[in-house]
């Protein structure tokens, strides 16, 4: 392993919520609260105090109603921290948390700020997908809300169109993609039966009758499949004739929170702060925004590049499952070991809650390195309108 430097920002810790299925156990979780628990979770894993975070950025993509109003701000006064704490909400959609981590490696980087909070949020049962978008209206169907010039440029379809468009140009047929889907629940369920999730915190919910209980594992994960059923499912969009992608081969919308604690090394010595994790590559980049979700394609080979690494030094890749298409046309291009591509499952099994996801499956990939003792691991994630942010971090 390569030393760190006396500035380089190291993560420090790394949290998240179980993520809950749209309308489950954290339908009656308010997001600002939610964003709150792993804030303080995180704080009180590491043992900093409150008074050394220099700024707080949170991930979140619908931002409006009780995500509106800097939901950062918020969160941290509701987890106790000190009114002089600054916080800031950010949207790069479902990257916003992922890039929040590295908009606070940058600032430590800078030797701005010792210590800063990167984390994400999103409430998709209490604050629906476009609430921003809409302004309140009942009527919306579509891309109505973007700018007709924009539009006109580039006709931005929906996700599930891209989709689609993915699974085409790689040849995936629909057996393939399901059988995928099929595996990304077995896997998160070994996981969650073996209890390996260290970086979930428990979080207060409610059962479907609701009756107080403590959720401690992420709800969409299917232990049995059917099969004939998932089968049966008609593709979202499209005609069963030219379509493939269906809700049981896409990510679930879901309710959850992440946050990494980043310091830099002379700041973690003096609190005497074990670090995790240093960074080799921080990658954001665009991408076509018709295809819009090949942009994990670019940004794993710059951030390779940055790293001086190959697909084969990596011993976990975290590959974001908005659909199976995506992850499966991240296979055919590096051809990587596939019992290191989301060894626990992905999205299509334990949820997607769009601004927490980033922080999530940073919090997610740390654990599962220190759980088979590896040390590079890769994040990529694809981003609407066409883009994509990835991650390579070398466990210490």
């Amino acid at each position: 392993m390569t030393a760190t430097l006396p500035d380089e920002p190291l993560i420090l810790g790394a949290v998240r919520s179980p993520f809950g299925r749209r309308g489950g156990a954290l339908r009656e979780m308010r997001p600002d609260v939610l964003l709150a628990t792993v804030i303080d979770a995180v704080l009180t894993r590491t043992g900093l105090p409150a008074t050394q975070v220099g700024d707080v950025l949170a991930g979140c993509v619908s931002q409006a109603g009780e995500q509106g109003a800097n939901i950062a701000r918020q969160a941290l006064l509701l987890a106790g921290l000190p009114p002089a704490v600054p916080g800031v909400a950010m949207n790069r959609m479902c990257g916003s948390s992922q890039y929040a981590v590295h908009a606070a490696a940058q600032a430590v980087a800078a030797g701005d700020l010792d210590f800063a909070i990167g984390c994400g949020v999103e409430s998709m049962s209490r604050v629906p997908m476009f609430l921003d978008l809409t302004l309140g209206r009942r009527d919306f169907s579509g891309f109505d809300g973007l700018h007709p010039d924009l539009t006109a440029s580039y006709p931005i379809p929906h996700q599930v169109e891209s989709a689609e468009r993915i699974a085409e140009q790689w040849s995936l047929g629909r057996a393939e993609l399901d059988a995928y889907a099929i595996e990304s629940h077995r896997r998160a369920e070994a996981a969650r039966a073996g209890g390996v999730h260290r970086e979930i915190v428990p979080v207060p919910g409610v059962d479907k009758d609701g009756n107080p209980i403590v959720l401690a594992h992420d709800e969409g994960i299917r232990a049995v499949i059917d099969k004939d059923r998932m089968t049966k499912m008609p593709p979202v969009f499209r005609s069963a004739d030219t379509g493939v992608i269906t809700a049981a081969n896409a990510s679930q919308m879901s309710d959850g929170a992440g946050a990494v604690l980043v310091g830099s090394r002379a700041a973690a010595d003096a609190f005497g702060l074990a670090p995790q994790a240093r960074f080799r590559a921080r990658v954001v980049l665009g991408s076509d925004p018709v295809m819009q979700l090949t942009g994990v394609l670019a940004a794993t080979h710059r951030a390779l590049e940055v790293a001086g690494l190959s697909i084969r030094d990596l011993d976990w890749i975290e590959v974001n499952e908005a659909f199976a298409s995506v992850a499966l046309c991240f296979a055919r291009e590096f051809e990587p070991d596939m019992e290191r591509l989301n060894p626990w499952g992905g999205a299509i099994a334990h949820g997607h809650p769009l601004g927490g996801s980033g922080a999530g499956l940073m919090s997610k990939m740390l654990s599962g390195l220190a759980h088979v003792d590896g040390c590079f691991g890769l994040q990529v994630m694809c981003i609407g309108h066409g883009m994509a942010t990835a991650t390579i971090v070398e466990r210490l």
